[in-house]
């Protein structure tokens, strides 16, 4: 590393995550731990730890992803749940890569290729997203039956837009599934997958499916809405509730079995310190005037990195105490306003333990999905297990 802003990851972590789910949730066949966004900004070093706490499936959206996972192992089946090129079908087929099938006009012009018969596909329909996917209960009986003639149909899905909680949406999406699959005989495909991570947590186990998709539940994040004993937080919990009984919602669970930690930590290091006087001004545009004498440190990590301007203002921690960034987030630089006791050299906690991606995520008025993966993969990822480090990845994909 040639600054020491880096993203660090605690194997452990991933590897007991995986290992509480699949212990509290042991009724699956098929664990697709779902890696995309370079494994959600934590690096493809990481599938190693996954697979090895029982994860038995993975799924990117790209052939580029897909072939990144290849190098770290040759066997782990890999769906890639975006349709792929067909100029590139046979770089995919030539890497096992399974392939997803969503549209008439795409599965004509895949039979028309002349690949293998064995290749795997997995049959996409559309229960409501209106992204990818058949819609049509003959649609869905005609593309399997001629997929079934020219390759191996090992999997069928959909996914679920709402957690269903307190909608009528994901109960509405399970009954077009089961119209849009009732020409067919689901026991004839050996994979049947339409949960993520909130279905898991959320929701009893769909009789039918074997297989789950995990995504950042792996990597330590419960995303099951959060109890609120405001007078807000009560009212909402009535209008829920009023919900539940008029759309006859089926049974879910807001409170999980699983304990869950997270992997992913965020650092840089202070490697300058300006002593500025009350009334001088911080960063581009007189974006930050000090209202005292104060002291401005200066850490390498900006916008270029993914660490988008919108962090200005936030929290950090340095050395046991809460500071903040001033003026505005450079290209390449952060400013933020310290004291007496912070040095140069001094870590610069941005995301970890102290600040947490959740805290990162409502500051910016975002997801933890979106303040990880915006994160460039040109930053060094740092991999410890049982306290040391046993990879560096530098640059680039992981």
């Amino acid at each position: 590393m040639y600054r020491k802003t880096y993203i660090e990851i605690n194997i452990d972590s991933l590897k007991d995550n995986v290992q509480n789910i699949i212990k509290n949730y042991p009724d699956y066949s098929y664990y697709i731990g779902v890696v995309k966004g370079n494994v959600y900004a934590h690096g493809s070093y990481t599938v190693k730890a996954l697979i090895e706490k029982g994860i038995n499936y993975l799924a990117v959206s790209s052939l580029e992803e897909a072939l990144q996972i290849r190098k770290y192992d040759n066997n782990i089946p890999i769906l890639c749940l975006e349709p792929i090129s067909l100029y590139y079908i046979k770089k995919a087929v030539e890497n096992n890569i399974t392939l997803t099938v969503s549209s008439f006009i795409y599965m004509k012009e895949l039979c028309k290729i002349g690949i293998n018969k064995n290749v795997k596909i997995h049959l996409k329909v559309n229960t409501g997203m209106n992204r990818l996917g058949f819609k049509d209960a003959l649609e869905v009986k005609k593309a399997y039956d001629m997929l079934e003639e020219n390759f191996f149909v090992e999997g069928i899905y959909t996914h679920f837009i709402t957690t269903g909680i307190s909608d009528p949406i994901w109960d509405q999406q399970l009954e077009t599934f089961n119209k849009l699959t009732e020409k067919i005989n689901l026991k004839n495909i050996p994979i049947i997958h339409m949960g993520r991570s909130l279905t898991l947590l959320n929701h009893p186990k769909i009789p039918f499916c074997n297989g789950i998709r995990l995504g950042i539940i792996m990597y330590g994040y419960n995303q099951t809405p959060k109890s609120d004993s405001s007078f807000k937080g009560k009212i909402r919990k009535l209008k829920a509730n009023w919900r539940i009984k008029k759309y006859h919602i089926s049974k879910t669970f807001l409170t999980s079995k699983v304990q869950l930690k997270k992997a992913f930590s965020l650092y840089t290091e202070i490697m300058e310190i300006q002593k500025i006087n009350k009334g001088e001004h911080v960063g581009y545009g007189l974006s930050y005037t000090a209202e005292k004498d104060t002291f401005i440190a200066v850490a390498p990590i900006g916008y270029a990195d993914g660490f988008i301007r919108k962090n200005t203002g936030r929290k950090v921690f340095i050395e046991g105490k809460i500071y903040h960034i001033v003026g505005s987030v450079n290209m390449g630089m952060i400013q933020i306003e310290v004291d007496e006791h912070v040095k140069i050299g001094d870590m610069v906690e941005l995301i970890g333990e102290n600040i947490t991606p959740d805290y990162v995520a409502k500051y910016l008025g975002t997801t933890p999905y979106e303040v990880l993966c915006t994160l460039s993969d040109m930053l060094p990822r740092v991999y410890k297990e049982k306290g040391k480090i046993i990879h560096i990845s530098e640059g680039e994909m992981q």
